[in-house]
């Protein structure tokens, strides 16, 4: 009994951070937030109708919010080390605590944010990445050991969000899966980067990014 409750309702071991839904954060994760001033001119920022992230998306602006575990557990009973660890798929998360968790492969996005006037902002506690005045660079942890369509386990309290590695979002035992995506109409001009292993994303110039949210 035990063990089932380890791998059914208690998260992977480790710092690593979430997008935040609407429904909120685990209980005793840490919040924050990034507000990204995207292309002023003729922009055509877009987010999916009906989404569940929690934040506030408008036409040259994107603020969204971030689930954190920053509590890294001791791992004093072994046979339960396995549980513990993030289960094989097709999924990225955000890095926090400077590394990934064990199976996971490290990269990241960098958005040419507005050059003119720009007013980025932050608070709280953000994923691992470089946030500066006119760009946002986000490090990501992500992996493809097994076929999306396997059903993975994790807990299935409350709603949460995993970043897409490929167009096809990672199925999780229990729980429906809704592909919603964000997009952000980037400076016009822009050096746009990602580097490494990083989520899918349409486009170049722009970034729409996949988020698969569970429920």
């Amino acid at each position: 009994m035990s063990t089932l409750k380890v791998k059914l309702e208690s998260w992977p071991k480790g710092k690593y951070t979430l997008v935040k839904p609407k429904s909120g954060c685990p209980s005793e994760w840490v919040e924050g937030w990034r507000f990204q001033d995207n292309e002023d001119y003729s922009n055509h920022n877009w987010i999916t109708s009906g989404h569940h992230f929690y934040g506030s998306f408008d036409t040259g602006n994107t603020k969204a919010y971030y689930c954190t575990k920053i509590r890294d557990e001791k791992v004093t009973d072994w046979t339960k080390w396995k549980l513990l660890l993030w289960p094989k798929g097709t999924y990225c998360i955000l890095r926090k605590g400077g590394s990934c968790p064990l199976g996971f492969a490290n990269g990241y996005v960098h958005w040419d944010d507005e050059d003119s006037g720009n007013r980025n902002d932050l608070g709280g506690t953000l994923p691992d990445g470089k946030y500066d005045d006119g760009n946002t660079e986000i490090q990501y942890c992500c992996r493809s050991d097994r076929q999306p369509e396997i059903a993975m386990e994790l807990p299935t309290s409350r709603p949460f969000y995993l970043v897409g590695k490929t167009n096809t979002c990672q199925q999780v035992k229990g729980m429906t899966v809704r592909k919603e995506y964000i997009k952000t109409d980037d400076e016009d001009r822009n050096e746009n980067r990602r580097v490494g292993s990083y989520p899918y994303i349409e486009g170049t110039g722009n970034t729409k990014m996949l988020y698969c949210y569970y429920a």
